[in-house]
């Protein structure tokens, strides 16, 4: 038994608002978080990274799980690659936070923001896709075109 097709809506506008929300109000607390933080340059652009890194980790990952799910070629190879580079990026952040001496709030202010905004990614890129694949509605009747 082959499994249904995977069929699309158009994301409400409240959940692309969220989602952007999401995004904006995670990279934003944590680069502000960075931009104050009593910390050396080559610490914050360690951070920085990190998080540059795991969001590039996370859209790549959902794109790569979504085209499977739609039945677009994905080889084994990247599929593997993206849940790495997404796993890494949080570890990494884990180490760095482990080991950085920062309060226990801090640390906890950068996970969440973190966290936040990598979730905020996915939203983002699954709303774009779902978007761009979803029937356009016409403004008068609601009908498909």
């Amino acid at each position: 038994m082959s499994p249904a097709p995977v069929t699309t809506s158009r994301p409400s506008a409240a959940f692309i608002a969220a989602s952007w929300f999401a995004l904006l109000a995670g990279m934003g607390g944590f680069l502000i978080g960075l931009w104050n933080a009593a910390m050396a340059l080559n610490e914050k652009g360690y951070y920085f990274t990190v998080l540059m890194f795991g969001l590039f980790a996370v859209i790549s990952l959902q794109k790569t799980v979504r085209d499977q799910l739609e039945k677009i070629p994905v080889t084994g190879l990247y599929y593997g690659l993206a849940w790495f580079a997404t796993l890494l990026a949080i570890l990494l952040l884990v180490v760095g936070l482990w080991n950085a001496t920062l309060t226990l709030s801090e640390k906890g202010f950068y996970a969440m923001a973190f966290l936040l905004s990598l979730f905020g990614a996915i939203a983002v890129q699954k709303n774009t896709r779902d978007m761009g694949s979803a029937p356009k509605v016409s403004a008068g009747m609601g009908d498909t075109e």
